[in-house]
């Protein structure tokens, strides 16, 4: 291909995603005006991605409670797992509008400190949804499950269901530079009583918390060693991945799944056989935490501050002697913690 094509090319991308960045600022102006004019106060919302079902759920939740506390929402988000620049980009368009508030789950969590100090700077309260950021007082408060528990559960359980069995661990691990991928990663070692480069673990891979790249992870893992019978997996999509790598290699009912997120359908995965357990986190809970923060500093300026941790539940219809869990059935009933 020519220089001159080549160069054509990539100013017509640069020009693209330029019209791009540029509509949705101009989307979230507009979307300001209005709601200054009717004297509304803006809370914004950015999670890691738009289509994760747990990502869903949470700015569903928001929109809700927005709306009950009479807030307009902002909602933006990155295009994938692990998009730190898409989240910088929509905070800085948050700040233009004029936000009171920012509700993020950061991709990485050091790399929006820079961003986060300005929108603090400039008088806007900013909470961490889900994933804290490193150093946890960068942000105002942060509002979520703690990770390092939800893994200490997920492993104590897959050690006690394993029995004398001996473990050979495959781990799909979501995005690296994230606090809840390395909390729960640790977490789970613990629980299931092993360390870092132990034996036991037959090996990794990165899915981004992705079903695609979870499937991908295990037939790499299972090409690799087919002695693999117990998975850690950083939530259920990859969990879904995993299963039908597992499937697709005749393994699903030889090999133990388990998982962490709490949505319905990881509950009716459960209930099925295909994952072991589950940690069920409250999604609904951290959105409408972090929506009537925003909604008090309007009214008084008072500000929350520290971890507040919403809890988690280990859903399984196969209890473990000496584990607190709740059944299938509860689950569904409670599935993310809200409508």
């Amino acid at each position: 291909m020519s220089a001159l094509r080549l160069s054509r090319i990539f100013t017509s991308t640069a020009l693209a995603t330029t019209a791009a960045l540029g509509f949705a600022v101009f989307s979230s102006l507009a979307v300001a005006d209005k709601a200054q004019a009717a004297g509304e106060v803006i809370v914004g919302l950015v999670t890691k991605t738009e289509v994760n079902p747990y990502f869903v759920k949470l700015r569903q939740a928001a929109e809700a409670e927005a709306k009950k506390k009479g807030l307009k929402l902002i909602a933006r988000f990155g295009k994938f797992d692990g998009d730190n620049e898409g989240q910088v980009a929509a905070i800085e368009d948050l700040i233009s509008a004029g936000a009171k508030g920012i509700l993020v789950t950061p991709n990485n969590s050091t790399g929006m400190l820079g961003i986060i100090k300005k929108a603090r700077d400039s008088g806007i309260l900013v909470i961490a949804l889900d994933t804290a950021t490193d150093p946890a007082d960068a942000v105002d408060a942060t509002y979520a499950t703690d990770n390092f528990e939800a893994g200490v559960k997920q492993g104590t359980y897959a050690k006690k269901a394993m029995g004398d069995k001996k473990p050979v661990l495959a781990m799909l691990d979501g995005t690296p530079g994230g606090t809840v991928d390395t909390f729960r990663h640790n977490g789970y070692l613990q629980g299931f009583g092993i360390k870092e480069g132990d034996p036991v673990i037959a090996g990794s891979a990165i899915t981004n918390g992705a079903q695609d790249k979870g499937q991908t992870g295990m037939e790499n893992l299972l090409s690799k060693n087919g002695d693999i019978n117990v998975v850690y997996t950083i939530n259920e999509p990859a969990a879904a991945g995993g299963y039908a790598a597992l499937k697709s290699f005749g393994k699903a009912k030889a090999v133990m799944l388990t998982s962490i997120d709490g949505s319905c359908q990881g509950v009716k995965d459960v209930k099925s056989g295909k994952v072991a357990a589950t940690v069920m986190q409250f999604p609904y809970k951290m959105a409408v935490a972090g929506v009537d923060a925003v909604a008090e500093y309007a009214k008084t300026g008072k500000k929350p501050s520290g971890f507040i941790n919403t809890g988690s539940e280990l859903i399984t219809d196969t209890p473990m002697a000496g584990l607190d869990s709740k059944d299938t059935a509860w689950g569904l009933k409670n599935c993310w913690g809200g409508e």
